[in-house]
This record gives structure tokens, C-alpha cells and sequence, in this order.
């Protein structure tokens, strides 16, 4: 019965390891596919120049390209899903488990053997995954210069395989807890939701302080490569920000805010949009504008360290079910 047991655990991997090695194979025979097509599009838009709707063409064009790279971004939440979560949870609910522990196999073989596997298992899957979409991805990273952004930072490099580990050990964890599949399934869901959303939303903009520019009304800043813009702006003389034109304005400041020099210009004749008087720009040059942003060279910075919080949290939830697994009776 020990034999049988192991042997539905091995059975359970292996059915688990084929369904990704075909998702794999599926994701690369798509991945050829497109880039062929970019590389296509890129020389014979370098002959025309016509590159900048290239993007706009390709990425969110035929054969729903963009759709399955922006669909990526859920692929980490699966194993957590469809394998932590029942994993351990099915072996107490069922009473697998602690047959198991009865005969030669021991709690702590059981869990490493089981975690060890399927942590395995999520990071090279989750690893491959990444790596394919970085691939399909270069040339529209070189056009559209975002891959820094929410949304593109988290579908490559090496974030993705800290997602998979922590989604891993939270389904994991779950199980432990709970001993129920469904319960557990759901509070995986919710809890990669919510992890995911707090890091991307409060913490990632500050894993490295900002960089501010102002610079003058007249001679805007745009900084180079594939920076992350956080804000961006207008201060008035007294270094107020000017609030976001909402209507009628005269280079980015809306009617309401303009000084009086420029009052005339704004609710005269002149059309929104064109250059304004010598008077009005000489009043404006007390105006500033300023970006706040991540340069685009702390991009693999800000991936290393979100890797490191991902693997930690995944590293403290297995601890927690080291706990549960091998001091609380079954």
C-alpha cells in the first residue's frame, strides 16, 4: 500500500508535468510564429518608415498575439490553483496522508519529496514561460519601449518565476491549513490576487526612490529608453502643481490657471492650441514642468528585487506548512 501510495504521487507529477511540457511546446510553436512575423514587419518597415504602427499592427493585431502574451500574466497563478492548493489538501482530506506517515514514509520525506517536486516543477515551467515571452516580445519592446510598465514588467525576465513559487507555496499552504481542495483553491485565488496587487501597486514604485526632472515649459524633458513614468506635470511660480487641463488651455495650463497675460490670448480670438504672445511666454517662463520616474537602467534591479520578495514569502509559507504538516495531528 506504500508502493501505492508513491506511486499515485508519482502518477499525479507526471500527468502534471506532460500537461505543461505540451503548453510549453504550444507557447514556443506560437512564439515562432511571431516572430517571425515581427522581424518580417520590422525590415519592411525599416525601409518605408513606417515602424511606429508596427505595435498597434502586430502586438494587438492577427491571430491574437497580444491577447495570449497579455494572457501570460495569469500563468503563475495556476500552479498554485490546480496544483498546491489540491495537492495537500486532497492527501489530509482523503486520509492518503496519514497512511503514508503510518507506514515507512515519514512526514518530513513526505513533504519535501511533495514540495520539493512541484517548487521544481512551477519554477521551470514558470521560468520557461517567461523566458518565451521576453523572446516574443523584444521587437515590440525596442518600438514601444514599456516592458518597464505594469503589466509587461510582470510577463518577463525573472519576476514570473517568483509569482510561480510563491503561487506554489500559497496553494500548498492552503491545503495545509484548510484540509479542503475547494476552500483552499479559493483562498489561493484571492490571496495571489491581492499579494500581487499590493506589491504592484504600493510597493514596487518604491523599491528605489524616484527620480525627479523639472525643466523648462518650452524645452520639455522626456528621459531615455524604457523608463517608468510615475508622474509628470506642471508647477506654477509658487511651485503649486497646476491642475490637469480639463478643456480650453495654452501649452498644458488650463484656461483657469493661466496668468494674466495670457488671459486675453485665452478667451479671445486665438484657438486653443496655438503659440501664444511674447507676453504670455514670457509670463509662462516662470512656469515649470517636471517628470517623476525609474530609469530604465534599474529595470533588472527592480526584477531582482521583486524575484527576492516573491521567493521569500514562498519561503515563509512552506516553513508554515512544515509547521502544520509535521506537529499537528491528523
Amino acid at each position: 500500500m506504500t508502493w501505492l501510495v508513491w506511486r499515485l504521487h508519482r502518477t499525479q507529477l507526471y500527468i502534471a508535468a506532460a500537461l505543461l511540457a505540451a503548453l510549453t511546446v504550444l507557447l514556443l510553436v506560437t512564439g515562432l510564429q511571431m516572430a517571425s512575423q515581427y522581424h518580417s514587419a520590422l525590415a519592411a518597415c525599416g525601409a518605408s518608415h513606417s515602424c511606429a504602427t508596427l505595435a498597434s499592427t502586430l502586438f494587438l493585431g492577427s491571430h491574437a498575439i497580444g491577447f495570449l502574451v497579455i494572457m501570460t500574466l495569469g500563468v503563475p497563478a495556476l500552479f498554485g490553483l490546480f496544483w498546491g492548493a489540491p495537492l495537500v489538501a486532497s492527501e489530509l482530506e482523503t486520509g492518503t496522508g496519514q497512511f503514508a506517515w503510518m507506514q515507512s514514509v515519514t512526514r518530513k520525506r513526505w513533504l519535501a519529496v511533495t514540495a520539493g517536486e512541484m517548487l521544481l516543477a512551477a519554477a521551470v515551467w514558470g521560468g520557461a514561460v517567461s523566458a518565451l515571452v521576453t523572446w516574443w516580445s523584444g521587437p515590440d519592446n525596442a518600438l514601444q519601449l514599456d516592458q518597464f510598465k505594469p503589466g509587461r514588467f510582470d510577463i518577463m525576465g525573472i519576476v514570473p518565476v517568483g509569482y510561480a513559487l510563491f503561487a506554489m507555496a500559497l496553494g500548498l499552504c492552503a491545503g495545509a491549513l484548510l484540509r479542503r481542495s475547494v476552500p483552499a483553491l479559493a483562498v489561493t485565488l484571492a490571496g495571489f490576487i491581492v499579494v500581487r496587487a499590493v506589491v504592484t501597486i504600493w510597493l514596487r514604485p518604491h523599491y528605489m526612490s524616484a527620480i525627479t526632472v523639472t525643466y523648462k515649459l518650452f524645452s520639455p524633458f522626456t528621459p531615455t529608453g524604457s523608463y517608468w513614468q510615475l508622474a509628470q506635470g506642471i508647477l506654477n511660480p509658487a511651485g503649486q502643481l497646476v491642475p490637469a487641463p480639463n478643456g480650453a488651455a495654452i501649452d498644458g495650463i488650463p484656461v483657469g490657471s493661466l496668468p494674466a497675460a495670457c488671459a486675453a490670448a485665452a478667451y479671445g480670438t486665438r484657438p486653443n492650441g496655438t503659440r501664444p504672445t511674447a507676453s504670455c511666454r514670457q509670463a509662462l517662463a516662470a512656469y515649470h514642468g517636471f517628470i517623476t520616474y525609474q530609469p530604465a537602467s534599474r529595470y533588472w534591479a527592480f526584477q531582482g528585487i521583486e524575484f527576492g520578495i516573491f521567493a521569500a514569502l514562498a519561503a515563509l509559507l512552506i516553513a508554515v506548512t512544515a509547521v502544520v504538516v509535521l506537529r499537528r495531528d491528523v
